[in-house]
Formats: C-alpha cells, sequence, structure tokens
C-alpha cells in the first residue's frame, strides 16, 4: 500500500473529536484527492506531515523539543519520506530520530489533527499535521538531535507558555489514551 493511500485510508476512517477537526479531516482529503504528492514537501501548496507527543511510560510528562525555526517547544514530527509505508511510520520515525528514544510504542491513533504555516516553500506553504502519541520505556533518557535546540520533559499539566495550544491538546489526549489502556496492536 502506498503512503498516498494508506494516508486516505487512515483519515477516512478516523473519527474527528471536534467540528473543528472534521473540517480539517475533510480539508486534508481534498487535498489529497486533488494532489498525487500531498505526502511530500515538494508538494508547494502544502503536504501531510506526522507528529507525536511523546510520553514518559505513566503518561505524566512529554517529552518536547524547542524547535529551532518555530522557537517553541513542540512535539517530535516532520517531513514523509518517499520510502515510508504509512502515516504512522511516519510518526514513529521521526518522534525516534528527534527523541533518540530507542523502543517507543506507538499508541492507536491518530488523535488529533493541525494545520499550520511553515517555511518550506516561501513565503510560506501549510502543514497538514495528522498527530499520534508515542510512549517511552521506563527510565528512557532522550539525546538531543541536531534538529533541535533542546529537549526536555515536562509535566503535561505544565507545557510551557513557550508552547502551543495544539501541543497541550495533543499531550492531553495521549495521556488519556495511555491511561485507558488502549495500546496499537501488532
Amino acid at each position: 500500500m502506498s503512503l498516498h493511500r494508506d494516508a486516505v485510508a487512515v483519515l477516512s476512517g478516523w473519527t474527528a473529536p471536534t467540528a473543528e477537526e472534521e473540517l480539517l479531516r475533510a480539508r486534508f482529503l481534498d487535498h489529497l484527492r486533488s494532489h498525487d504528492d500531498a505526502m511530500l514537501r515538494e508538494c508547494v501548496p502544502g503536504h501531510l506531515t506526522a507528529t507525536t507527543a511523546v510520553l514518559s511510560h505513566d503518561g505524566a510528562r512529554v517529552l518536547l523539543t524547542l524547535h529551532p525555526k518555530a522557537g517553541m517547544w513542540l512535539p517530535m514530527g516532520g517531513h514523509c519520506e518517499p520510502s515510508d509505508l504509512s502515516l504512522a511510520e511516519v510518526a514513529l520515525r521521526e518522534a525516534m530520530e528527534e527523541s533518540g528514544i530507542p523502543g517507543l510504542e506507538l499508541l492507536p491513533g491518530p488523535l488529533a489533527l493541525d494545520r499550520h504555516q511553515v517555511w518550506c516553500h516561501p513565503p510560506h506553504s501549510w502543514h497538514l499535521d495528522v498527530e499520534y502519541a508515542a510512549v517511552a520505556p521506563a527510565g528512557a533518557e532522550a539525546v538531543i538531535s541536531d534538529e533541535s535546540l533542546d529537549l526536555r520533559w515536562f509535566p503535561v499539566d505544565e507545557i510551557p507558555e513557550l508552547s502551543d495550544e495544539a501541543t497541550r491538546r495533543l499531550a492531553a489526549r495521549g495521556r488519556a489514551m495511555l491511561m485507558s489502556g488502549s495500546r496499537a496492536s501488532g
């Protein structure tokens, strides 16, 4: 299955938890229908990306990266690669690359959608972000990558002001899913 087909299947089967996210889901699907390259950075108007809130094993903390371009504390995430087979694979790959933590366990998802302006194609383009959560093994230690200015664990209820509501929402939803006992299968 191609990454594009996987994205269509994932978004077609996802039940949006809010009216705003239902509108985004419909927009993302329209974008996929209109752009064969919608999964790749080269898609100028915008492209799908995957973000992952990395949670501590007990769900109490979330690992955030101080993003060099945005200047904000954000979850791990990024662009799809031509070799990726699924959005879940992109989410897990980006989380492991940016956190330096092996053995992350992806929770069933997506958990949220977000659309935000970025600088991939000046003056700007859009990230159509499909958002997941993953759980780190107990005692996991993060390693700062070259894609980050800093990397820190924050209590889920105390994400710094220098962040955004999408980050707070994703961390809270990830923690709620972890606490409910839901785990990915396979």
